[in-house]
């Protein structure tokens, strides 16, 4: 595994991970919480992250939001009063590039906070869901979610079934979206961009040992080595460091050559 970090980065090293990059016929990235760090919304599980103040077990499951979906509501007006207003950071907007550059195919990611949409990526598969709708379980309505129902102390209701809302994410307890569009996405990628997640949280962490086994490639990016060769394959390059200055570095080397 070849170690490139933004200051000092070997110009042979980087130069070739961007020659990878230009040559491969199928390039995803695979995002996590640590891209929108940046944007001012915590790592869950980091200090100061939901999960240290909202158990998961005790406000985040499906079966909590049946039984006491007021209960739930608290942790999801904290999440929402998170996301608000957040912008997207140069990591976005450096994996957006990538794409209009034909650089790389899509992302598929873990977040729910929309800032990939935001700074212009169009092929985002949302394995968690999205934190801009509102999601009635009882008919299957959609309702764009607004500030005032993060703000507001009661349970918005469905229009249409009155039942209670659930934000349009994906509960402890509830199968994942898009899994099978993102595995026929994914057949065929032979270079996997890992940015801002350790890979752990299945089935999303299944993904780069599925690249992996079909021959493909593994860049990683994140602040310290996250991905286990044992259980998601061997990593070609790791770029160490914010992803906020690795990814555009990438990008930038790739113009160059």
């Amino acid at each position: 595994m070849q170690v490139i970090r933004p200051a000092g980065a070997p110009p042979e090293a980087l130069a070739a991970a961007a020659a990878r990059l230009r040559s491969a016929r199928k390039a995803v990235a695979l995002t996590g919480a640590g891209v929108s760090v940046a944007s001012g919304i915590p790592d869950f599980r980091s200090a100061g992250g939901l999960w240290t103040v909202f158990s998961p077990d005790e406000y985040a499951t499906l079966e909590v939001f049946h039984r006491d979906p007021a209960k739930a509501w608290e942790l999801y007006r904290a999440l929402g009063r998170t996301l608000l207003g957040r912008s997207p950071n140069p990591a976005h907007h450096a994996l957006a590039e990538m794409e209009r550059q034909g650089l790389i195919q899509g992302i598929i990611t873990q977040n729910v906070d929309n800032l990939h949409q935001q700074a212009g990526s169009t092929r985002v598969f949302e394995i968690h869901g999205d934190h801009q709708h509102l999601q009635c379980l009882r008919c299957g309505t959609l309702v764009a979610a607004t500030a005032e129902h993060y703000r507001a102390a009661e349970i918005p209701l469905c229009p249409h079934c009155a039942a209670p809302l659930k934000p349009n994410v994906v509960l402890f307890g509830e199968p994942v979206r898009q899994l099978a569009e993102i595995h026929a996405f994914i057949a065929g990628c032979d270079l996997l961009l890992v940015a801002g997640t350790s890979a752990q949280v299945y089935p999303a962490a299944a993904l780069p040992a599925l690249v992996r086994a079909g021959g493909g490639r593994l860049f990683e990016f994140n602040r310290e080595p996250a991905l286990s060769p044992a259980e998601h394959g061997e990593v070609e390059y790791l770029f160490q460091g914010d992803v906020g200055r690795t990814l555009p570095l990438l990008l930038r080397a790739c113009a160059a050559g």
